[in-house]
């Protein structure tokens, strides 16, 4: 039986290595996470840390033969349960001067504010992405050359917000996906959300953008940690919650300034609204 003592022992040790983590995050962080990426799946075979010489398909293949979308959708199939354009592991580099307009062109099927319906079947989910944003372009232009393919080869019926955070006070990120959830309801009745950093790329497609039964951490594996979790609780990076969800568990914290910190606070939000996180399929 451990000692009063020994209990109090543990529970700074454990609380230290906490502090580690997220000085951590905050030191290396924000400013240099442009160099790590999101392997949300597995890691495949054949590759290495550098990001940027990973074998896979390209995003773009087997899109370009994608018809216009017809006028009239009444008649419309919903699309398979399992979509066919779905690969697997995804190549990624970063194309020298990469522009939205770039962006925009390799896109023709997203309509104006960032959404897409299959062309030729009815989608079966509808996902909304939200985006905390903040002076991170040059990181936004590379996530939404992949997002937006990404998410079109899981055949999903999807709708892409950024929600920036204007002026020079110190970044909330938990306060913005608040804003983003509240924004993106007005619009569309989504069945899920996924609350998505702006330097995180996905590189593996089968690690569908759907909600769970209960919330779900996509981003369980990035290269920034090996392809590993910090810590078992590690709830950032990218996470989807339903609408239900986000108002059983009353939203994120608004109270977070600076880089670190919401993700454990979620977390425990999670817990004590008796749900569970869960991890890609």
């Amino acid at each position: 039986m451990f000692s009063f003592q020994s209990k109090w022992r543990y529970f700074f040790m454990f609380l230290g290595i906490q502090l580690v983590v997220m000085a951590l995050l905050s030191r290396e962080g924000y400013q240099k996470r442009v160099n790590y990426f999101i392997r949300i799946f597995r890691k495949p075979k054949h590759s290495s840390n550098n990001s940027s010489i990973i074998l896979g398909v390209d995003v773009y293949t087997n899109l370009s033969h994608l018809s216009k979308p017809p006028r009239h959708r009444e008649d419309m199939p919903y699309c398979p349960l399992k979509s066919p354009l779905i690969a697997g592991p995804i190549h990624v580099n970063f194309p020298s001067g990469l522009s939205l307009a770039e962006v925009q062109r390799k896109n023709p099927l997203v309509v104006r504010g960032g959404r897409y319906r299959p062309p030729d079947c009815e989608g079966r989910h509808r996902t909304a992405i939200i985006i905390p944003h903040r002076h991170r372009e040059h990181h936004l232009k590379f996530l939404l050359y992949y997002l937006h393919p990404f998410l079109q080869r899981q055949q999903l019926a999807y709708g892409i917000y950024v929600i920036h955070q204007a002026g020079n006070y110190t970044f909330n990120r938990a306060k913005l996906m608040n804003v983003g959830f509240r924004e993106a309801m007005k619009e569309e009745d989504w069945d899920c959300l996924f609350f998505h950093d702006v330097d995180l790329i996905p590189e593996d497609d089968r690690n569908t953008y759907i909600c769970d039964s209960n919330p779900k951490h996509a981003a369980i594996a990035m290269d920034k940690f090996g392809y590993k979790l910090p810590y078992k609780m590690y709830f950032g990076g990218v996470s989807a919650l339903s609408p239900e969800h986000y108002l059983k568990m009353n939203g994120f914290p608004n109270n977070y300034w600076g880089w670190g910190g919401e993700d454990d606070d979620i977390g425990i939000r999670v817990s004590l609204a008796g749900m569970y996180i869960t991890g890609p399929r």
